[in-house]
């Protein structure tokens, strides 16, 4: 039976009238009739801690988007994604990154086949292929060890690996250099192998298919360079080479030895792949016990989300309260806020997770939304967004909700003159700036300063702005599992809501497709004749000018 539009569910008409009724309430307003808000609005499990007490909800709004999710069984479409169900139905896929952090001996079924212990035989060989290169066993062409390793890939292949490396770069093996190349943009390649010893370097290519236009640019580039550097001599691309994919043919082909190719399976999709063996760099980095520490802790928020009661489920509330925030308040992004330089790539990975999930137009069936989808996700660590577009945040005309993240030992404590540590001044502005955004500063506050009247309305802050703040002991590789579970499975919760497919991404191939058509028109000794419209034929013909001009 097709299920009812997601606005004439009487659960989303509710909302409606609970927002007509409540909507109007200011923070202030809210934290002034409930003393106990600051400890009530809150959920913990699995080593997070989620104050939402400064969003604009109260606990019926709570409740009301819960019955919401009930009325979109987001039980069972759960459940369906654990049972390996093709919940991807544009694809027709099972949707699995689950069982990539599924402890073995756990059953999790695709068309009759087990696939945790196909898991866990790739996870094994690539803990015997770190242990070989981390010990210095493994050995390139010439003999020389391997220091350094370039992951290439792009999107989900790049974006997790870069990110859990720079998070997780205090467990990492500082003896050796991790860079990874991602751009087909010559640049991005040329940076990262400048200073570099082909001797002692490893590449990692991160390729499903082996045909992704800009990773496999880069790989031949890197290919060139390494033979280049080693005499020319094509048996060193099997000591410098291994590849993360499933195609063998094309692995074998490039002249990689398909005893080192890692494969993963289709029921993986790219943004929800780097605990897969997407994170072969990652593992390589930080060792195969801090890489099984990061699983479990990806696990635990799996269990956490699939057993907890909705009201106190950390990815549902997560979502539901995005639901709120979007569909209700009208607020059109989210802003990452991580007071932790080691996260410092956590926003741009999110960016990928939530926005190629949720930016949709269409339901499962095809039909057009009428409600908006997808926020868009962008941050900063703190304290250096403050210095730039916090202002925005708090008196610009556009509302931003916040997801402020922090952590209550640092990893690296620097002492001031003072005998405290510089971690406590940078919990002291995470914790500021959200009071600020939620209560501001009224123009009656303003003036018992003292202040010119003149500046009154300018240094006047009317607060009200929504923020969730999300505390961890310290950013281990278990907490950094949890945390990308969370909001892994918050875009599942808004996804199964709004009624679409979090899990395809169909707006990534129109422009590859055009690409390959542009491409010949660009190379072409003689300018081809073009049928594009006159602005994308302009610039074919301008870049050609500019190209090939001497000036």
């Amino acid at each position: 039976m097709k299920p009812a539009k997601l606005t004439s569910l009487p659960q989303w008409h509710a909302l409606q009238q609970h927002f007509a009724q409540t909507g109007s309430q200011s923070l202030r307003e809210l934290f002034a009739a409930d003393p106990q808000r600051g400890e009530q609005l809150t959920a913990e499990a699995v080593g997070l801690y989620m104050d939402y007490s400064k969003q604009r909800v109260s606990s019926d709004t709570v409740q009301l988007l819960c019955e919401l999710a009930e009325a979109c069984e987001l039980r069972q479409r759960t459940e369906a994604m654990f049972r390996g169900e093709k919940i991807n139905t544009t694809e027709n896929r099972a949707v699995l990154h689950v069982a990539l952090r599924a402890p073995a001996g756990e059953k999790i079924m695709v068309d009759g086949h087990d696939v945790v212990p196909d898991v866990h035989e790739v996870l094994d060989r690539m803990r015997a292929f770190a242990d070989q290169v981390r010990s210095g066993s493994w050995r390139g062409h010439s003999g020389k060890r391997i220091r350094n390793v370039i992951s290439i890939g792009i999107g989900g292949s790049d974006l997790g690996p870069v990110m859990a490396y720079e998070a997780l770069r205090d467990y990492s093996e500082r003896e050796m250099t991790f860079r990874f190349v991602s751009n087909v943009d010559g640049t991005d390649f040329v940076e990262a192998t400048h200073d570099l010893d082909a001797a002692e370097t490893l590449f990692v290519v991160c390729s499903k298919t082996f045909t992704t236009l800009e990773t496999l640019s880069n790989a031949q580039a890197a290919r060139a360079w390494c033979l280049n550097a080693l005499g020319g001599d094509d048996k060193a691309i099997a000591r410098h080479f291994v590849a993360v994919s499933t195609n063998a043919d094309e692995v074998q082909k490039f002249g990689i030895d398909t005893a080192h190719m890692f494969g993963f399976w289709d029921w993986v999709g790219g943004r929800y792949s780097m605990d897969s063996a997407i994170g072969l760099s990652t593992m390589l980095a930080i060792g195969p016990d801090h890489f099984r520490e990061m699983l479990a802790g990806f696990y635990a928020m799996d269990e956490h989300f699939r057993h907890t009661p909705l009201e106190r489920n950390l990815p549902v509330l997560m979502g539901l309260l995005g639901i709120w925030n979007t569909n209700f308040l009208d607020a059109a992004t989210v802003a990452v806020l991580p007071y932790e330089q080691y996260l410092k790539r956590f926003p741009a990975y999110l960016q990928q997770l939530t926005m190629e999930s949720n930016g949709k137009y269409v339901t499962h069936d095809g039909s057009p939304v009428d409600y908006a989808t997808g926020p868009i996700y962008w941050g900063e660590p703190g304290t250096n967004g403050q210095h730039s577009f916090y202002q925005l945040i708090h008196q610009g005309t556009r509302l931003v909700p916040c997801d402020f993240i922090g952590f209550g030992r640092p990893l690296q404590p620097v002492p001031t003159s003072t005998g405290g540590d510089q971690h406590d001044l940078l919990m002291a502005n995470l914790i500021a700036q959200g009071e600020a955004l939620a209560f501001g500063k009224t123009a009656d506050q303003v003036r018992a300063e003292g202040v010119d009247e003149a500046l009154v309305a300018h240094r006047t802050f009317e607060g009200n702005r929504p923020s969730t703040t999300i505390l961890a002991s310290s950013l281990t590789p278990h907490i950094l599992g949890t945390l990308i579970a969370l909001y892994e499975h918050s875009v599942f919760v808004q996804g199964v809501i709004w009624d679409i497919d979090s899990f395809d991404q169909w707006g990534v191939e129109l422009g590859k497709q055009l690409a390959k058509t542009t491409i010949a028109e660009l190379t072409a000794q003689d300018l081809p004749e073009l049928h594009h419209d006159s602005s994308t034929n302009t610039l074919i013909r301008r870049y050609r000018q500019l190209r090939d001009s001497r000036g």
